[in-house]
């Protein structure tokens, strides 16, 4: 089981989206040259995951000037296993991908360990929400900009 570029990439470039789109009650559409430049990832390979993320609505394009992407529902109803499943990233962690034919058409003795694994991976992918990360990304920048503002002092003890 690898989770490969494909799903980071779309997750990155999810929040990335939910992180810059919202400016004060205006919602602004994102362009992908933005994520590419911002998140270091081939603006054509942005397209080809921004094709699929489309495709189950978990995206919405607004063309012309000042075009880009939205997203295409709430955040807190994005679940991060949406995104990786809508860019056909497999997580199973069983060797046959689930199909139980691990040793040449049998099924090994591991299968039931592996497949319970792959479950609890997609469970934890699913409970964890766009909104659930954007939180998370809001908390470190404030508490990056607390301590910012904090001089640092240096206490000898003498």
């Amino acid at each position: 089981m690898k989770l490969t570029s494909k799903g980071r990439y779309a997750v990155t470039a999810m929040l990335d989206i939910a992180l810059h789109s919202q400016r004060g009650e205006i919602e602004m559409p994102i362009t992908l040259a933005e994520i590419s430049d911002r998140q270091q990832i081939s603006l054509s390979y942005l397209e080809q995951l921004f094709a699929k993320l489309r495709r189950y609505g978990l995206v919405k394009s607004v063309r012309g000037p000042g075009g880009g992407y939205l997203l295409g529902m709430p955040i807190d109803k994005i679940a991060i296993g949406m995104i990786i499943a809508a860019v056909n990233e497999n997580i199973t962690a069983t060797k046959c991908k689930g199909k139980g034919n691990c040793q040449g058409g049998i099924t090994c003795l591991t299968h039931s360990l592996w497949e319970q694994l792959s479950e609890e991976i997609e469970d934890f992918l699913n409970g964890i929400t766009i909104a659930d990360l954007v939180n998370k990304q809001n908390q470190r920048s404030a508490l990056k900009k607390h301590l910012d503002q904090q001089p640092f002092q240096v206490v000898s003890r003498t």
